[in-house]
């Protein structure tokens, strides 16, 4: 007979707040969609509203008396301040702009058009997808390169799914909607690698003798393939020369690049929108740091619902009804909500700018002189320790943001790069090593190019003191052939 019994059991748990939560969400958000962000969120909470530019606003407006008494929430006999919800409903100061408004803006260069990602997440509504696996589909759209491939995991999806979306979604539900997304156009985008891409491309084709052969080679012969080792292929699949070369002709028409053969109009392949997030000025050599912040409203909790909290205030004494009970519920969510999105805004303002001017002052000769030369070795570490902010923060406001300079507009990971010790002791930037790099390769003798060993052994020459291993990490990462690959036969 089995038996009821009741454990008591402690756990430590880590969990963030809504308003943590709601901020993080926003720090990762570029400016070019905090607008439509704070457009959204204005539409879903009646309890925000938007300053209007010719209303000319006074500090008494909002102005509390002193006599306004606590009011005494009557649900679950929660207390809450009504005091709290009127004196933030003054205008935010969080626009954080360091220009007056007679001082005439730099022109921001922005480009229009729609962009790779736009093109593939417009294809999720061609689908018959359900609306939870569209809103899943576009978070994974979003994480696919410029080049079209998607090489985050499905695990890795899942992962970052929970954490920002709150949503839990297993593994194979993503794998399955990748799939899907498999079938758009270009061919091959969403392949985690370039085996992948080609096979995805082959079996979108007629099926022909010469697309089973390029199927089979790619399959079961990739490495030996990729290595131009085309004796050992033939003799494994027993193939003869020519249909090797016919499926050799075959791959070879396919494109490794998938978001490089985007199929949009000239304009729309070659411009996509840029808008900065910040605008750095130099003015006779003092490097002014702002926030472009031009197009997003300014927000104040709603007059009318403080009001209306206020009106609930007075009668609470003489009790409420069920129906009003849910009323006041309602209002204090949306006050709350208000609150917490207008605090959200400025204190992500606030980190991000932070953030921009200690990235200005640790790379202060860059932009007063715009040379790739003058910029230091720098890792997210140095600018958290700057800021007090933590790393993974750091790493959050320098994902997909721009800055515009009087030298062109950079994103901001232009600015981070690993730092090594050159044989003299010099501490350079890893940038300056691959720039090093690149151009032995590009001056080297095309019918006997370097390889790895003679390529360290030429950066030894010239004060670099870098292993092999590093150099083909290096030769990946700019996408270059191995030696043998790059001979001129």
């Amino acid at each position: 007979m089995n038996s009821l019994s009741l454990q008591q059991q402690m756990k430590l748990q880590q969990k963030l707040s809504p308003a943590q939560i709601q901020v993080i969400r926003l720090l990762e958000v570029p400016g070019c969609e905090l607008s439509q962000r704070v457009n959204e969120e204005l539409q879903e909470n009646p309890a925000l509203e938007e300053i209007p530019e010719t209303e000319t606003v006074r500090e008494d407006d909002y102005a509390t008396s002193d006599s306004e008494e606590d009011y005494r929430n009557p649900l679950q006999n929660d207390d809450f301040n009504y005091d709290d919800y009127v004196q933030d409903d003054e205008t935010p100061d969080y626009r954080s702009s360091n220009r007056t408004e007679d001082e005439a803006l730099s022109e921001i260069p922005i480009s229009a058009g729609t962009s790779f990602g736009e093109y593939l997440k417009s294809q999720i509504y061609l689908t018959k997808m359900d609306k939870p696996d569209r809103h899943i589909a576009k978070f994974i759209v979003g994480n696919i390169d410029e080049d079209g491939y998607l090489r985050r995991s499905a695990e890795e999806l899942s992962d970052d799914l929970a954490f920002r979306e709150g949503l839990e979604v297993t593994p194979e539900k993503i794998a399955s909607i990748v799939l899907q997304i498999q079938a758009f156009d270009p061919p091959g985008v969403g392949a985690k690698d370039l085996q992948e891409c080609l096979l995805i491309q082959l079996r979108q084709k007629p099926h022909t003798p010469m697309t089973e052969d390029a199927i089979a080679i790619l399959e079961q012969c990739f490495d030996d393939f990729s290595h131009r080792r085309a004796d050992k292929v033939r003799q494994q699949l027993n193939m003869s020369e020519e249909d090797y070369r016919d499926a050799l002709q075959e791959i070879t028409h396919l494109n490794p690049k998938p978001g490089s053969a985007w199929t949009g109009t000239v304009y729309d392949r070659h411009q996509v929108t840029i808008i900065p997030d910040f605008i750095v000025d130099n003015i006779d050599g003092e490097l002014v740091v702002q926030l472009n912040q031009d197009d997003i409203p300014e927000l104040r909790v709603s007059r009318e619902y403080s009001e209306m909290l206020e009106g609930y205030s007075q009668s609470s004494k003489a009790g409420l009804s069920a129906r009003h009970k849910d009323a006041v519920r309602f209002i204090k969510q949306k006050l709350d909500a208000a609150r917490w999105f207008i605090d959200a805004i400025k204190q992500r303002n606030e980190t991000l700018l932070r953030t921009m001017k200690a990235i200005v002052l640790m790379q202060r000769d860059f932009f007063l002189d715009g040379e790739d030369s003058s910029l230091r070795p720098l890792v997210l570490q140095d600018i958290a320790k700057l800021t007090g902010y933590d790393s993974s923060t750091i790493s959050r406001v320098s994902n997909s943001k721009y800055v515009q300079t009087q030298y062109g507009i950079f994103p901001l990971k232009h600015f981070f790069s690993e730092k090594m010790n050159t044989m003299s002791g010099e501490e350079v930037s890893t940038r300056e090593i691959k720039q090093v790099l690149l151009e032995l390769i590009k001056n080297e003798d095309k019918h006997e190019p370097l390889t790895d060993d003679q390529l360290v052994q030429k950066m030894s020459e010239k004060g670099y003191a870098i292993a092999r291993r590093t150099i083909a990490k290096y030769r990946d990462l700019f996408n270059i052939p191995t030696a043998r690959m790059r001979r001129d036969i």
